[in-house]
């Protein structure tokens, strides 16, 4: 893995995702920036198989992202995988847009779930999985992107349970573990913790990972496919903001989005990862 120029990546996401929110105006920030990484890892090191090309491809991985509000993370993801132009990003939430809100499954390529009541997600991930696990579908994987917060609903753990029972190898539940909700800490709204022993007990394979250490989450995902006996559960430790500095940890940016004096302030600290990243010009 050439990982600075996955590191560069990430900061490309990061600044084409502040872009596009404030030009639509709304729409959530703290989650897509924090979440940069783990899509960069997916999509960029030979993680997920996928043809932009062929979004319908018959051998490729599914992934599902359960948390739809970060959708403008998934968005510039795919849009810089080829699978649809990047100026298109610019529509994001407005009328008669294939960018919405919440992902809908028809409407752009790539996207393999419809989303929206949260929780939602895992469920259909788990039926996926179920699915190629019935027709012997040995090579290809079910990747769920979950967010902490949602994990407050009941069907996220009647899913885990069932995946759990019925040993979906071919499933990885790669949780947000941002610590961070619409309402405050996760900690202080629903106490999550100890989340690690929560999903051994459903019976899941868990690893815990540095979510902004992209070597480290694409060796975990390496891992999860190397897990032959249940699904695996990935909590990704990450900031949610990540990279801007008034942002990051602040709960309040969940469903925010900036207006243009912060999002010019947003760019210029993302252009360079205040100066740990050189400059495309640099």
């Amino acid at each position: 893995m050439n990982l600075s120029k996955l590191d560069k990546q990430a900061n490309s996401i990061r600044r084409d995702i502040i872009k596009m929110l404030e030009e639509a105006g709304s729409g959530h920030s703290a989650g897509p920036l924090g979440m940069s990484d783990v899509f960069t890892a997916l999509f960029f090191s030979d993680v997920v198989r996928y043809d932009p090309k062929d979004p319908d491809w018959a051998e490729r991985d599914y992934v599902v992202l359960s948390n739809g509000h970060i959708a403008p993370v998934l968005y510039t993801t795919l849009a810089h995988a080829g699978y649809f132009p990047k100026k298109e990003l610019a529509t994001l939430r407005k009328f008669g847009s294939r960018l919405q809100g919440h992902p809908e499954r028809t409407r752009l390529p790539g996207i393999e779930n419809t989303s929206g009541p949260l929780g939602n997600g895992l469920g259909q991930a788990v039926g996926m999985a179920y699915g190629l696990k019935m027709d012997d579908s040995h090579n290809r994987w079910v990747w769920a992107l979950c967010g902490d917060g949602e994990l407050d609903e009941g069907v996220i753990w009647e899913a885990a349970l069932f995946a759990g029972n019925n040993h979906l190898y071919n499933l990885t539940a790669i949780i947000d573990r941002n610590n961070i909700q619409i309402d405050g800490l996760t900690e202080e709204v629903m106490p999550l913790e100890d989340l690690k022993a929560k999903w051994q007990a459903f019976g899941w394979h868990v690893i815990e990972v540095d979510g902004h250490n992209i070597e480290d989450v694409v060796a975990s995902c390496n891992m999860a496919k190397a897990i032959v006996e249940k699904p695996v559960a990935i909590i990704a430790h990450t900031i949610p903001g990540k990279g801007v500095d008034f942002m990051q940890f602040d709960y309040q940016w969940h469903g925010k989005p900036p207006n243009e004096s912060e999002a010019k302030q947003a760019l210029r600290q993302l252009r360079t990862l205040n100066g740990k990243i050189k400059g495309e010009h640099e």
